[in-house]
């Protein structure tokens, strides 16, 4: 006969302790043969229990009145069973506490706060102005209290504008210069857009007022907008020198865009566009991040602008669609594993991150439609020269707290941002007719030839 007895233990993690009882004819000699499955914890193999614990372990395990089979055997035995494997979950309670870091329950935390989306992923990528961040923190902390959905906490979004305006207000010095000379008038458009446009932060206000959540989600993803152009002006290039020995390869210094036209392979069409008609090809646009991956999107934009992806067939499995790799063999460089760890800033190189232990990536695989270097086929601390391919990131194929299973492990370099809902129409065999850089191509720098 078993007892199932859930328990939540601190930092939202589920226990389940099960209590498996031998027949009563079949004599229990200790307390071991209860057993207590705890599925989603780890226990390190250091202490963990305290002294008091152990004091409590001690004395159900000696002493022949709290015995399990003497409980199982005597007419008040259940209810005696009841009451120790209470105090049991009550000490686990207590004690588990202080030993699982916030950090390293990442997985098990539903509310893990990695970007789901490649736009919210580039804009927090961005290595602006402090006090840019601040706003843009404060902004994105609304996106989520919108999601709730009775009774959305207005008077919590308007205290986070209010205080994502005073910091416009207050710092539009700092602000605007940290902002290129040549640029000063566009981010000054931008700021006055900011802070009293008709999308503004002002106009957000009054939005919250009205509790008209439409108009708030409007207005807000106006603002963040307006806000990633502006950090975008504040930064020009690369927030961090990179190694010497990697000087030689191609690098992206910033942001570029990058257009892929695919075409059917066979006599099917992709769906029609809004009032058109069936169509056999589709666009597809990519934002490469230089800012967290110089090198991977450096050596992807230079094999854009040689032309070598045009052509080339596609393969598609339950989670990605891969580029053909027969077609551009010899070309490309092959680059460093480079990933770029939240809170730091510059990439690690050759070296994954381990999500069990906290780290997550700026630009994280966990989202629909990344754009991804395979590893390469000599060994997996360097990506592959030229093979790619688009991240189709299911959370039902995901693992707990919703991130992949390869999370941290591949070389992220950019998010398809328009043309998402095409990536599930794409099969085996469809073509990317060309493939070309439409913006960003000042940004590519190239290794002096020799």
């Amino acid at each position: 006969m078993a007892f199932p007895l859930s328990v939540s233990a601190p930092s939202n993690i589920k226990l389940s302790i099960n209590v498996f009882l031998t027949p009563i004819t079949e004599k229990l000699t200790s307390i071991t043969t209860t057993q207590f499955r705890i599925p989603l914890i780890e226990v390190p193999r250091k202490r963990i229990f305290s002294p008091k614990f152990n004091h409590i372990l001690q004395k159900y395990k000696n002493d022949e009145s709290m015995n399990l089979t003497s409980l199982v055997e005597k007419p008040k035995g259940r209810k005696q069973l009841e009451s120790a494997v209470a105090a049991f979950v009550l000490c686990l309670q207590l004690t588990l506490s202080p030993v699982i870091p916030s950090a390293e329950a990442v997985l098990y935390s539903p509310e893990t706060k990695i970007p789901r989306t490649g736009e919210l992923a580039l804009r927090r990528a961005i290595p602006a102005n402090t006090n840019m961040k601040a706003i843009q923190d404060s902004l994105e902390d609304i996106s989520y209290l919108l999601r709730i959905p009775q009774r959305k906490p207005y008077g919590t979004m308007e205290g986070n504008v209010k205080k994502a305006l005073k910091i416009a207000l207050d710092e539009k010095e700092s602000i605007l210069s940290s902002i290129p000379s040549e640029l000063k008038e566009e981010g000054s458009v931008l700021y006055a857009s900011l802070t009293d446009g008709k999308d503004g932060l002002k106009n957000l206000i009054e939005s919250i007022k009205n509790k008209d959540a439409d108009k708030v989600s409007v207005g807000l993803a106006s603002s963040l907008d307006t806000i990633a152009q502006l950090e975008l002006l504040q930064a020009p290039g690369l927030s961090f020198l990179l190694p010497a020995q990697y000087l030689n390869y191609p690098r992206l210094t910033g942001r570029a865009i990058v257009e892929f036209a695919i075409e059917k392979g066979d006599s099917s069409t992709f769906s029609p566009e809004s009032g058109g008609q069936p169509r056999n090809n589709a666009i597809i646009q990519v934002v490469l991040d230089g800012y967290s991956a110089p090198l991977t999107a450096g050596n992807f934009a230079k094999l854009v602008v040689d032309g070598a992806y045009d052509g080339v067939k596609l393969n598609c499995t339950d989670q990605a669609i891969l580029s053909d790799t027969r077609t551009v063999k010899d070309k490309g460089y092959s680059v460093p594993l480079e990933i770029m760890p939240s809170g730091q800033f510059e990439p690690l190189y050759k070296t994954t991150l381990s999500v069990q232990d906290g780290e997550l990536p700026v630009l994280p695989l966990s989202v629909y439609g990344a754009v991804v270097m395979a590893h390469s086929e000599v060994s997996d601390e360097y990506s592959s020269p030229n093979q790619f391919f688009f991240y189709l990131y299911d959370k039902r194929n995901a693992g707990l707290g919703g991130l992949s299973f390869d999370e941290g492990q591949f070389s992220v370099f950019g998010y398809t941002t328009m043309g998402r809902e095409t990536l599930s129409e794409i099969k085996s065999g469809d073509v990317i007719r060309y493939a070309k850089l439409i913006q960003g191509q000042d940004r590519l720098v190239l290794p002096q030839q020799n």
